[in-house]
């Protein structure tokens, strides 16, 4: 008979500087790899996660979900406990919540918000989390462009294409620069991003704020749904998951 088990959704909060991205690969140290080993350790039996974002190598996340099914009856205050006792420093389960049996962390995400954080003045509390750039930037204009990313919906262009994607369609909820201090910070958010997108698109819209692209030729860009090749992608050190949200129906109350 088969055992019964419980699927949770684990919040995770991770430093991307040491790993090869979220997805695990063969012969690579990457955040997916080492959570499951730690929870095979502590649950002494093979476990699988399934994240809800594929962040890249060097990405960062305050706020990454997957989901896992756990034996029934798992005592989740003491497994959250002993599993951050065994990871490492730079990566911690910061909440494990019990949702239905046929949640999925990925294909049920309502959206995902990411952000870029340009660093105009050196820091060492921001090292290894931003992107140093002295040069002068016209928010303003670089706003303005921000605005017609809402407008659009196949972004094609604006992506490193993987083999078997089905379509480029992105409904672009949130896109804008804050400044706070002597930092600039891009934030974005959709229903999905696809590969290197928002790395892509900071680029672009940097070279805005430096008066080398015009905001026609950035939405010729987009609409000609054409990558280009040329695009030399920002730092992956500047970007960060920071919320993947859910419909409140997925969760159940905690036993």
């Amino acid at each position: 008979m088969p055992e019964k088990t419980d699927r949770y959704f684990l919040q995770i909060a991770y430093l991307g500087t040491r790993y090869h991205g979220w997805q695990i690969q063969q012969n690579a140290t990457t955040v997916q790899g080492v959570i499951q080993t730690c929870l095979a350790q502590v649950l002494r039996r093979p476990v699988q996660i399934v994240g809800s974002s594929r962040t890249d190598t060097g990405v960062h996340a305050r706020q990454q979900c997957a989901h896992v099914d756990l034996p029934h009856a798992t005592d989740i205050a003491h497994l959250r406990y002993q599993l951050n006792a065994v990871l490492p420093p730079d990566i911690a389960v910061e909440e494990i919540h019990p949702v239905h049996a046929n949640a999925h962390a990925r294909f049920d995400a309502s959206f995902r918000t990411y952000e870029y954080t340009i660093a105009q003045n050196k820091s060492p509390f921001q090292l290894g989390r931003s992107c140093l750039l002295y040069k002068e930037l016209d928010a303003s204009k670089m706003n303005e462009a921000a605005a017609i990313l809402c407008q659009k919906k196949d972004f094609q262009s604006l992506c490193r294409a993987r083999p078997g994607d089905a379509h480029f369609v992105c409904t672009m909820m949130e896109a804008g620069w804050v400044a706070q201090g002597n930092t600039l910070l891009f934030r974005i958010k959709a229903n999905r991003f696809l590969r290197s997108m928002v790395r892509i698109i900071v680029s672009l819209l940097l070279k805005i704020g430096r008066h080398q692209l015009s905001l026609a030729d950035f939405e010729a860009i987009i609409d000609k749904k054409e990558r280009n090749t040329a695009i030399i992608l920002v730092p992956a050190r500047g970007l960060s998951l920071t919320q993947v949200a859910y419909p409140t129906t997925l969760f159940l109350a905690n036993s």
